[in-house]
């Protein structure tokens, strides 16, 4: 299986989980300039952005959590900036930065490992 392919099913199982807890699928997969921004979710209240990382057992960086550097958390704000600028009707939404990190075990099934919300803060960056 390749990566894309693997990752494709990590952010496949993380929506159908988010909808199943009544969010909405505003966009996936969104690519700019800056980069791509994996699931944008929102619900009365919140637009949620969702980096997903989909690792198989025995990887090396903490199941995706250590691939979150600092470096990629500015692209994922800047993304999320340019998404709001072409959706404008969204922008008065509290927004925050989530991450969800898949395993897939040795015959191909995806869990979810866990879901940090409010994983970091744009803000800071």
């Amino acid at each position: 299986m390749t990566p894309k392919i693997l990752g494709d099913r990590g952010e496949n199982l993380v929506v159908e989980l988010l909808k199943a807890q009544g969010w909405s699928i505003v966009a996936t997969q969104w690519r700019c300039i800056w980069g791509e921004l994996d699931i944008v979710a929102s619900d009365r209240n919140w637009l949620v952005f969702i980096e997903v990382k989909t690792r198989s057992s025995g990887n090396w960086d903490l199941n995706g959590a250590m691939a979150i550097t600092k470096s990629k958390q500015k692209k994922i704000y800047s993304s999320a900036l340019q998404f709001l600028g072409s959706h404008q009707w969204l922008s008065t939404l509290s927004c925050r930065f989530d991450v969800a990190l898949v395993l897939v075990n040795a015959y191909g099934d995806l869990t979810l490992d866990a879901y940090i919300e409010s994983a970091f803060n744009g803000e800071e960056l």
